[in-house]
């Protein structure tokens, strides 16, 4: 069990373990100190004691995710870094791949929770810029020929002095030439529904459209507060019986639909009136059941976005001129 007196030597240098900072079903991610005079790193690691416990095929998938994710960081070039976590350094330890990675405030939900809590909630102006920033790091991925497949809060972290979120966790990348069917990936309750339910043939169906509807489900969280209710469910029945809740799912009858009538009334609700329509609009395209139906790409989503920045632009300019007039009366 690693604790604070561990030392791991990697590429670039030592690094000592200070303190676990976080943790997923198969890793470990502890701030580090670097090598003298370099800043400290979140240090992400495989779990030794859930890999001592794993299947000889968990423990090979855990091994490929990893070293899959620091070939996808590795590729990135130096700019390509404004949205996307940058990878500091790598190297194996005890037999198994570790990875040194730029060391930001958090994750998101915790973010968003911890302000939620103090009645600070998110106003939709920063909630649009997130969006934006996550759109731009998803056109990155796409770019480098990946798929994401694993948005959500956990994995995009807040860089909170600058309003900066940043993409992280790459090891569900699947790469967009391969364009079969796959083995089941990534978090439930974010997911698409090729995403979680099995195509005719067995095997998941995604591609970026996928990544654009966990992109929808995420404004929805973001500007509500809440879960939809599609992905509770989903998440619910992949909690009890994992993949095969797919399965169960289908045998109790309807679905909930995946934006319901009073979801999307909540999320207008929470929109300056005059970015409501826009806004709407956005979030029901990404979250379209058809993946055809979906945004065609990032610059369709930059475009929908740039509609609602107008509105919001607008309304600022109508408050402007109104305090204007008021002092000129005073």
């Amino acid at each position: 069990m690693p604790d604070q007196t561990t030392f791991l030597t990697l590429a670039r240098g030592p690094y000592r373990l200070r303190e676990q900072i976080g943790a997923s079903v198969y890793g470990t991610i502890w701030r580090a100190e670097g090598p003298a005079g370099s800043p400290d790193v979140a240090l992400k690691r495989i779990n030794e004691a859930q890999m001592a416990r794993a299947l000889p095929g968990q423990r090979e998938r855990w091994i490929a995710s990893a070293c899959s994710e620091i070939t996808f960081l590795q590729a990135l070039q130096p700019w390509d870094g404004r949205h996307v976590v940058r990878l500091v350094d790598s190297g194996w330890h005890d037999g198994l791949p570790v990875l040194a990675l730029e060391l930001l405030d958090g994750d998101l939900g915790r973010h968003v929770a911890r302000r939620r809590a103090q009645d600070d909630a998110p106003a939709f102006a920063e909630v649009l810029d997130w969006i934006t920033q996550l759109n731009q790091a998803l056109a990155k991925v796409h770019q480098y020929g990946w798929r994401y497949l694993d948005l959500k809060p956990a994995n995009v972290l807040v860089d909170a002095a600058s309003g900066t979120v940043k993409l992280a966790d790459f090891g569900t990348n699947r790469l967009l030439e391969a364009a079969g069917a796959h083995t089941y990936c990534g978090t439930a309750n974010w997911q698409a529904p090729e995403q979680f339910f099995p195509a005719p043939g067995g095997g998941y169906a995604t591609g970026r459209h996928s990544d654009y509807f966990a992109l929808g489900a995420l404004l929805y969280f973001l500007v509500t507060g809440a879960a939809l209710r599609w992905c509770s469910t989903c998440g619910d029945a992949y909690r009890e019986h994992l993949a095969d809740g797919a399965r169960v799912l289908r045998g109790r009858g309807p679905l909930p639909p995946v934006l319901a009538d009073d979801e999307a009334e909540r999320f207008a609700a929470q929109v300056p009136c005059i970015s409501q329509y826009p806004a709407l609009a956005l979030l029901q395209a990404l979250l379209a059941a058809d993946p055809e139906a979906r945004p065609r790409n990032a610059l369709q989503i930059s475009r929908l976005l740039g509609r609602i920045r107008a509105g919001l632009a607008g309304r600022e300019a109508l408050v402007r001129r109104g305090v204007a007039q008021l002092e000129g009366q005073a």
